[in-house]
């Protein structure tokens, strides 16, 4: 692997292609090889059929089908950069971003398996555009949004403070299963955590090499992918992180997400676009063909 992914400047150029090439799969049909979506923001098992998963992208939200298509679920293309499923209503989803007709989109959810989506906050300061956002599994009101700075909504999305600035180089944030002030960042710098409603921020973990994402598994499990370390994890009680695995050659994960009935059934999002996953916990991973 490529020391600091040359510091996660190529993935400004593979996002940049990837909406070249999203813009022509969006436009010609509803229904598309999986292979040709891309610009993925964000991952989710289907609630609805456990071996579907729901992709958050630059045209919509999609689905994986088995014939190995994806299939548009959401009524309008905006670009979803922020996406994330309640942890305990199924099928009522958060995200944000933008519209097709421009600006940003708030703070919006859908109740309907992500088909439907409706703003519910403008979020402080907004309209916010939201490219990470985490939900607490210890307390479902507790959400968390990065626009600038870390926002905090403690009423499920309704009203929104400004808890504090984040580390430098913020690309994912996600919330403790144990504790609704705890929240995880992945940094230039590493992993990192606060444990006061994300006002202020310690380093967890390796320091001083960039963690392209962190994700809270439903069995409360955080899983954080770090260059030159690969996919690691730490139990919600135990601070020490471990290895699982860092086969991945040049590929780096942007995005993790974990079967709810299954905590070992895992699903990846790489720089390109390639889905995998896994079924021991991320030791072994495969490509995904829905």
């Amino acid at each position: 692997m490529k020391k600091h992914i040359k510091s996660f400047a190529a993935l400004g150029a593979v996002a940049v292609a990837a909406v070249a090439g999203s813009a022509l799969w969006a436009s010609q049909a509803e229904s598309v090889p999986l292979s040709e979506v891309s610009h993925i923001h964000g991952i989710s098992v289907d609630p609805a059929d456990p071996a579907r998963l729901l992709l958050a992208t630059h045209y919509g939200v999609w689905r994986t089908s088995p014939e190995g298509t994806a299939d548009q679920v959401s009524q309008n293309s905006d670009d979803y950069m922020g996406f994330t499923p309640h942890p305990s209503e199924a099928g009522t989803f958060f995200g944000s971003g933008h519209p097709e007709t421009g600006g940003n989109a708030g703070f919006i959810v859908s109740r309907d398996g992500a088909e439907t989506w409706k703003q519910l906050s403008p979020g402080a300061d907004g309209p916010v555009d939201f490219h990470a956002m985490a939900v607490s599994a210890a307390d479902p009101d507790v959400i968390y949004g990065l626009y600038g700075k870390v926002q905090v909504s403690r009423d499920g999305g309704r009203t929104w403070s400004i808890a504090g600035a984040p580390p430098a180089d913020v690309y994912d944030i996600a919330a403790s299963s144990a504790d609704p002030d705890t929240v995880y960042a992945a940094t230039g710098t590493g992993p990192m955590v606060s444990t006061d409603g994300a006002r202020t921020w310690k380093p967890s973990g390796p320091e001083g090499r960039p963690a392209s994402l962190v994700e809270v598994a439903p069995g409360g499990t955080v899983y954080a992918f770090v260059i030159g370390s690969g996919l690691l994890k730490r139990s919600a009680s135990d601070g020490e992180w471990q290895s699982v695995g860092n086969d991945f050659g040049e590929s780096v994960l942007l995005h993790v997400a974990a079967d709810p009935a299954d905590p070992d059934r895992l699903f990846a999002v790489t720089q390109e676009s390639q889905i995998l996953t896994s079924t021991d916990g991320g030791s072994s991973w495969t490509a995904f063909t829905s």
